[in-house]
């Protein structure tokens, strides 16, 4: 599973998931840096076939209008400290790739994990 990290989300997350063995850029490994369009992500996204994981609503915009990006993993906690995203990664990360092996967009929140059609 291959995923791509949204700017506002924190280099941290990369290399957790990297430390469990998944193929992860963020978006301040990108030329554009943390600058990096949402048409260049989406683009990204369907050439490498990368999960986007993102806090960014538009694109869930652009994904039910146009499935793009490949698939969206949307987290939706608010805000939240560095550390307890990373435990709530460490905590659900079997569920949400098991959930996204199956679905396309799915939403995590600090108690709860969403599927959408």
């Amino acid at each position: 599973m291959r995923f791509l990290i949204d700017a506002q989300l924190p280099i941290r997350l990369a290399r957790l998931l990297r430390e469990f063995g998944y193929d992860t850029i963020h978006t301040r490994e990108l030329p554009a840096q943390n600058k990096t369009p949402d048409s260049t992500i989406n683009l990204i996204s369907l050439q490498d076939k990368r999960i986007v994981i993102t806090k960014d609503s538009d694109f869930v915009n652009s994904f039910l209008a146009s499935q793009k990006p490949y698939k969206l993993l949307l987290i939706s906690t608010g805000n939240i400290k560095n550390s307890d995203l990373e435990a709530l990664f460490v905590a659900n990360l079997g569920a949400m790739v098991k959930l996204l092996d199956q679905h396309s967009y799915i939403e995590v929140s600090r108690d709860s994990i969403t599927v959408h059609c």
